[in-house]
């Protein structure tokens, strides 16, 4: 899938306490690799501050009072998950991918960026509705996770949990390149 051209696909999913890091925590990362969703990654974050949207807490079921007594600091989970994504990258270059990439992608860029001053992703991000709406030449409403599951005929849910979602995603995104990879050796 990734070996020829030394890209290494990681399946990233975060949780978060609103919609903009300028405004809002991160509060947990989940990611896996692509090729191997065994070797993951998880961490929950202590909230940089009291902001909050209670529709974020609603479908991540965290807690910020929790998180500020058992989250890691920023500091110290961005780098656990900077060393983390270069382990398994080793000598290849990873590549963020998520199922909305856009949004996941802001906040863990930002937080890369703001707490260790650089990004081991680089400026790679991969989103799968995108991915996805090129590979089958269909419209933006149609790359839906509904959608894209029952295109795969897959029993699938998101639970809103990072680590969680992460795996799922890296689950699909493989059919995803399989389908593709299919498609170019049929000449599509």
């Amino acid at each position: 899938m990734n070996s020829t051209s030394n890209e290494i696909y990681i399946s990233v999913d975060v949780e978060t306490a609103g919609p903009n890091p300028g405004t809002y925590s991160l509060l947990s990362i989940g990611a896996c690799l692509v090729s191997d969703p065994a070797q993951r990654f998880y961490v929950e974050l202590q909230p940089v501050n009291e902001a909050v949207t209670e529709e974020a807490l609603q479908v991540s079921g965290l807690s910020m009072e929790t998180l500020r007594s058992r989250g890691q600091p920023p500091v110290e989970a961005m780098k656990r998950f900077a060393d983390w994504v270069e382990s398994v990258a080793a000598d290849g270059r990873p590549v963020f991918v998520a199922f909305n990439a856009a949004f996941d992608w802001m906040f863990v860029a930002d937080y890369f960026h703001r707490f260790l001053g650089y990004n081991p992703f680089g400026h790679k991000a991969l989103d799968m509705k995108a991915f996805f709406m090129g590979m089958r030449g269909i419209q933006w409403e149609e790359t839906g996770f509904d959608e894209i599951t029952h295109h795969y005929q897959l029993d699938m849910a998101l639970p809103h949990h990072a680590l969680e979602d992460a795996v799922v995603q890296a689950h699909l995104f493989r059919r995803m390149l399989e389908e593709q990879s299919q498609g170019m050796v049929a000449g599509r």
